[in-house]
């Protein structure tokens, strides 16, 4: 059945997405398996803390879906209420309660009419922190003291165990501090707790075994050629993301063995841009630098099955936070970054500003190539 409020997030799905952050699968599994972005799923669990809510259920005795569909029904034939409620057994005074209450004869919806009870039958309840000023406040100061919630059970058991009014469990503390909507802990103080996490976790949450990048395929470093390694040839390049403000950003491809330096202008970091961009690149580039290109594990190169069918050059990937394994490319990010500083709006820069910036770096003189420039290394070659 179909909820008012975030489209297509039905209450199967997010049974689903619960059972599964229950067995401790992570918010981009659980994304793929139900086929919703991660923020969405990340949405879902924030709105309770990441702590799994109880399910909804309607009081006994109250109407049910199957008898609201057939008031439905029966009111679209025109039937009177006092036949509808012989039909279902039911008093004529609850049928006509239940039509009344949904907007009449005229608009009675029973999807809409079950969702109605189902929010009314909730009642919620102010929570216990909430319910108990002096132990909140005990509770805020030990927060803001950095006291995980264990610790401060433990200290209210052992100075107040005789006093009821402050009785707590350190679910309930977490759940307090998770559940940031019911605003009884100040949503800083998520950060005191030694974890920092946004949302409470799982006991049994991991992500060890999961590959978590999505990349398809993706061969890794070890499987590059040795010249790669040991920087005997040239083509073997290097790639990355140099990221701005605006959600701007620029792609960078280094030569392992002469530091000779592309950059490649970006309207978006998505594969299905970044790839067609390389591609381009790589039809313009020296043919001596097209031979392997190493890349880390961003989403921005998940289609490079595509980018190798295009160009014929073979992509490897870095492990996952490693980024001393391209450390050409990262150390020429930062030569970069004099060019491009952080929080500049990349977008701004045309590709022939770029290549300029470029041109600067690749004729300037480096120390590892005794002194040559990168443009020498290369033209030394031809």
């Amino acid at each position: 059945m179909a909820r008012m409020g975030r489209p297509g997030m039905s209450d199967e799905m997010k049974a689903d997405l619960w059972r599964r952050w229950r067995a401790g699968e992570s918010i981009s599994v659980i994304s793929r398996q139900i086929g919703k972005p991660p923020g969405s799923v990340f949405t879902v669990l924030k709105h309770h803390g990441g702590i799994a809510p109880e399910p909804r259920k309607a009081r006994v005795g109250s109407l049910t879906m199957g008898e609201r569909e057939e008031i439905s029904r029966r009111l679209c034939a025109g039937e009177s209420y006092r036949a509808i409620a012989g039909l279902l057994r039911r008093a004529v005074s609850t049928i006509s309660r239940e039509v009344s209450n949904n907007g009449g004869r005229d608009v009675y919806r029973a999807i809409a009419a079950q969702e109605r009870a189902l929010d009314r039958a909730r009642r919620p309840k102010q929570c216990l922190l909430a319910r108990r000023p002096a132990l909140r406040q005990t509770v805020l100061t030990l927060l803001k003291e950095e006291w995980s919630p264990e610790q401060i059970v433990g200290h209210l058991r052992l100075h107040h165990g005789d006093d009821p009014a402050m009785e707590i469990s350190h679910e309930t503390i977490y759940r307090s501090v998770y559940t940031t909507r019911w605003k009884v802990v100040p949503r800083e103080l998520c950060k005191r707790l030694r974890t920092g996490r946004p949302i409470r976790k799982n006991k049994r949450h991991t992500v060890k075994g999961q590959w978590r990048s999505q990349i398809v395929d993706a061969r890794p470093i070890e499987e590059r050629p040795k010249a790669a390694g040991d920087r005997s040839e040239f083509g073997h390049l290097e790639g990355d993301l140099v990221i701005g403000s605006n959600n701007s950003q620029v792609a960078t491809l280094v030569d392992r063995k002469s530091r000779f330096l592309t950059v490649v202008k970006l309207a978006s970091r998505h594969t299905t841009v970044v790839v067609p961009a390389l591609t381009q690149t790589y039809e313009r580039m020296d043919p001596r630098l097209r031979s392997t290109l190493t890349w880390d594990r961003g989403m921005e190169l998940a289609a490079h099955k595509r980018f190798t069918d295009d160009t014929g050059v073979d992509v490897f990937f870095a492990a996952p936070r490693s980024p001393w394994q391209r450390g050409t490319n990262e150390n020429t990010n930062k030569l970069l970054r004099q060019y491009l500083p952080k929080g500049t709006n990349l977008s701004t820069f045309s590709q022939d500003d770029l290549d300029a910036i470029a041109a600067k770096l690749n004729n300037r003189p480096r120390k590892c190539l005794g002194f040559r420039t990168p443009a020498e290394s290369v033209a030394l070659t031809g």
